[in-house]
């Protein structure tokens, strides 16, 4: 409780005070042509038995830049499984999300669609062709969707549906709106490699170097986009996520010559169920992946929180009631390992958050 009520006077002075950006807009990155026979799964009207050309394998991005957001590496945010975007907009219980505060903050804010969900779309052609009876039912993509029982316990909410943890940062009376955001995870429509992968390195080459910053089904996105192209990621960011441990070394060298934040939050050992022992294999694996980065000389860093003695956070930690005292921690990072300054945002992040964990620790 201490956290969160010395994260809550600075999450309102930020919001009170009036916005003022540069820019903002949206574009594509990505994308290639292909011609289908199969654009509808009807037998007549629009687009039935008539081939085409369409657009595939895009990727949608939305930004917006502070005045002088130059100053600082623009920040690219991914989202994970089922979800789109909107995880990095405002919270469900209407507090700034790390978007905004990121923007207020200084940095340039990209938020990134992965190819195949929300305003990325996706190629139809797999449903279609099933559908017109031209493949077998087994050809169909898997299709995922999250109910509100497994977004519960799997984002560690609670240890059972609708109870929560004592210590829970999450704001679980803002559960339904949460739930809101949940869509079907359609990647499994995707070739292989993930578009996203290609178009993130893209992203980060177009914006002349970017932090990428990755979370849970995209968590180690950054790291497979550097091994893409790493021309343009200039830092890392990866949330709460499985790590890969079994690079070959000049992949780890590639990645060893980018900064690597990697952040779990609380609760891994307390999952029920299926998903019991997936939390601490994931953290498992991204400490051996801290541990490879390092020996092959690279500046890689863990942040498990309730080490840091910052308690209670949840899977979605950047819809937290403690966000920003977490975004803080992370700008901090940033200031420090990738531009190579520890400025006045540095020594109040760190001051704030060494307060904040001295304060949990007392509790």
């Amino acid at each position: 409780m201490v956290a969160v009520l010395t994260a809550l006077p600075v999450w309102c002075a930020e919001a009170s005070k009036p916005l003022t950006i540069e820019s903002q807009g949206s574009f594509f990155v990505g994308g290639e042509t292909k011609t289908s026979g199969e654009l509808s799964g009807a037998t007549n009207g629009p687009g039935a038995g008539q081939p085409g050309d369409i657009t595939i394998n895009q990727m949608y991005v939305q930004f917006q830049k502070p005045i002088n957001g130059d100053r600082h590496r623009p920040v690219v945010m991914v989202h994970g499984c089922c979800l789109s975007s909107k995880t990095w907009e405002t919270t469900p219980d209407g507090r700034m999300g790390w978007n905004e505060y990121f923007l207020r903050k200084g940095r340039s804010v990209y938020l990134a669609d992965q190819v195949s969900r929300a305003r990325s779309g996706f190629d139809a052609t797999r449903i279609n062709v099933v559908k017109l009876g031209k493949a077998p039912p087994s050809e169909l993509p898997t299709i995922f969707m999250a109910s509100h029982q497994t977004s519960w316990t799997l984002f560690r909410f609670g240890p059972t549906f609708n109870t929560a943890f004592p210590d829970e940062q999450f704001p679980v009376q803002a559960a339904d709106e949460m739930y809101k955001q949940m869509i079907p995870d359609i990647n499994g429509i995707l070739p292989s490699p993930n578009p996203t992968l290609k178009n993130m390195a893209a992203l980060g080459v177009q914006l002349h170097g970017a932090v990428l910053i990755g979370h849970s089904e995209s968590g180690f996105f950054p790291e497979q986009a550097a091994l893409v192209d790493p021309t343009g990621v200039k830092g890392i960011v990866s949330i709460e996520m499985p790590c890969g441990t079994t690079l070959k070394p000049e992949e780890l060298s590639t990645l060893a010559k980018i900064p690597i934040l990697i952040m779990f939050g609380d609760h891994l050992d307390d999952v029920p169920g299926p998903f019991a022992k997936m939390w601490p294999t994931n953290l498992d694996t991204c400490n051996t992946f801290v541990k490879q980065i390092t020996d092959a000389g690279g500046d890689a860093k863990m942040m498990y929180l309730p080490r840091m003695g910052i308690k209670g956070n949840s899977h979605m930690l950047m819809q937290d009631k403690n966000n920003v005292q977490l975004a803080d921690l992370i700008l901090g990072w940033i200031d420090e390992h990738v531009e190579g300054k520890k400025g006045a945002h540095h020594r109040e992040s760190t001051a704030r958050a060494r307060t904040e964990s001295q304060n949990e620790v007392a509790r």
